[in-house]
């Protein structure tokens, strides 16, 4: 039988659709779809693509089953390393992870696999348990900050593992970048709500409105007898460009534009409390999958145009390939080869963003070539909104207020080799927090592997 040479297409809202709401733009597979993709699987002896999964997932196992009409079977082959399939299934960048290392990719296009793994996620979510067996309580206290991949990974382990898990988020939903980062059109509220539901089921206990370092610390929890604390708190911070006219009205940081929307419910505004300003003409600056999320957000929204402005090429452009393209189908606008330098006002409010064109000249540390001004080539783009996508740090909130935790240059958690363990005794990191802003698989990856060390070194204890 021969092998298709590319993936089972994957159905799709209508651009001039979708562009109007915030339903979910990528429809997935139905089963005979998912079977036919499955097929094209030739179940290699030594499967590379395992290797490239940050969790391990047994990827040829699950695709089996899915090709065998086992729908079920699948999900709990992938259950058994990854904690949130449905989520992973959405967003992680398989194209540079496991499909990257596909076979079938040398001279065709890969086995979908991440469409695979959300289908199995998605038929099985609704579907009735099997019997559920409660993990043996081993008595001992862990506590988990923050409730995003990383933790919600670190503390699913943990509590297989025996633990009495705590989680402390500082949001009054717990869910972290997975609630308040990414638009419900890519990864809907509903999904990661079901996923987190599975934790609590496990005996988690979660405690939102709880900001450490400031409700309390990381040392006042040790204190009263957590054995170990997990710090999985990403990187919240916002960058800036430090150029003139950032203090203007109209002017967001990509994270709080994105948290007015997606966790306090702007889109749904008067009936959520929470505005976000939109304007006839939005920029927005960055070419990551953040500023994609921003870009599409603000269509939605309502604004008439909506302008990508990055200063390197679309082949520089570190978002996924579909979020680019879908973008692109949406009738966002790309400015590339773009820098602004100064965000011009009127009366405390944005009227303008002045840029300058570039070229790309010597590669940089990056890999990437170096974006450089094209002199004399100055222009001032109308616009009413800026939304600043290039970045974030970790918040400092936490490191300041942690006696003996190490931090590196640019605020990241220095963590001893893949085990998480910090400078501070019986605390660990994974995540963004360690890494800077990463994608979700990397985060529980990270996670897991911490989970794994603290069961180690706490056992060794007892």
């Amino acid at each position: 039988m021969s092998i298709g040479s590319k993936k089972t297409p994957m159905r799709v809202q209508d651009p001039q659709i979708r562009k109007n709401n915030f339903q979910e733009v990528s429809l997935g597979y139905t089963l005979e779809e998912a079977i036919k993709e499955a097929k094209r699987c030739i179940q290699c002896k030594k499967p590379r693509c395992v290797g490239g999964c940050p969790v391990n997932i047994n990827i040829p196992k699950f695709i089996d089953h899915i090709a065998k009409g086992e729908i079920e079977k699948a999900a709990s082959v992938i259950k058994e390393t990854n904690n949130l399939p449905a989520v992973c299934g959405r967003v992680c960048p398989q194209e540079e992870q496991c499909e990257a290392r596909c076979i079938l990719g040398i001279k065709g296009e890969p086995v979908a696999i991440g469409r695979l793994e959300r289908f199995a996620a998605d038929y099985t979510m609704n579907l009735p348990e099997g019997d559920f067996v409660d993990p043996i309580s081993n008595g001992i206290k862990v506590g988990v900050v923050g409730s995003g991949p990383a933790s919600l990974a670190a503390a699913t382990d943990l509590a297989k593992y025996g633990y009495e898990v705590h989680v402390f988020e500082a949001f009054h939903e717990p869910g972290g970048v997975l609630i308040y980062g990414i638009p419900e059109f890519r990864l809907p509220k509903g999904m990661v709500k079901k996923e987190i539901d599975g934790l609590k089921k496990l005996g988690v206990q979660i405690h939102t409105n709880i900001i450490i370092g400031k409700t309390i610390t990381v040392d006042e929890l040790l204190k009263e007898g957590y054995k170990a604390v997990f710090i999985g708190s990403g990187a919240g911070l916002p960058r800036f460009m430090n150029i003139p006219g950032e203090n203007l009205n109209g002017v967001y940081s990509a994270n709080e534009y994105l948290t007015r929307i997606n966790l306090m419910g702007a889109y749904e505004f008067p009936v959520n409390h929470t505005p976000v300003k939109t304007g006839q003409r939005i920029a927005v600056v960055g070419g990551g999958n953040v500023a994609m999320d921003a870009a599409r957000c603000a269509l939605r929204l309502g604004a008439q145009e909506v302008r990508i402005v990055y200063r390197r090429s679309h082949e520089e452009m570190p978002a996924r390939r579909e979020e680019v393209h879908h973008a692109g189908e949406e009738g966002i606008v790309f400015d590339i080869l773009t820098n602004p330098v100064e965000i011009i006002g009127e009366d405390g409010w944005v009227k303008g963003l002045r840029c300058v064109r570039m070229e790309l000249g010597e590669p940089d540390a990056s890999g990437r070539r170096r974006p450089e001004a094209i002199q004399g080539s100055e222009f001032t783009m109308e616009t009413d909104i800026v939304i600043i996508a290039i970045g974030t740090s970790p918040n400092p909130l936490i490191t300041a207020a942690t006696k003996g935790l190490d931090v590196n240059d640019w605020g990241g958690i220095i963590v001893e080799g893949e085990t998480g363990a910090t400078t501070r005794e019986m605390v660990y990191a994974g995540g963004d927090a360690v890494t800077g802003s990463a994608t979700v698989i990397l985060a529980m990856g990270a996670g897991k592997k911490a989970a794994a060390a603290i069961h180690k070194r706490l056992s060794e204890n007892n």
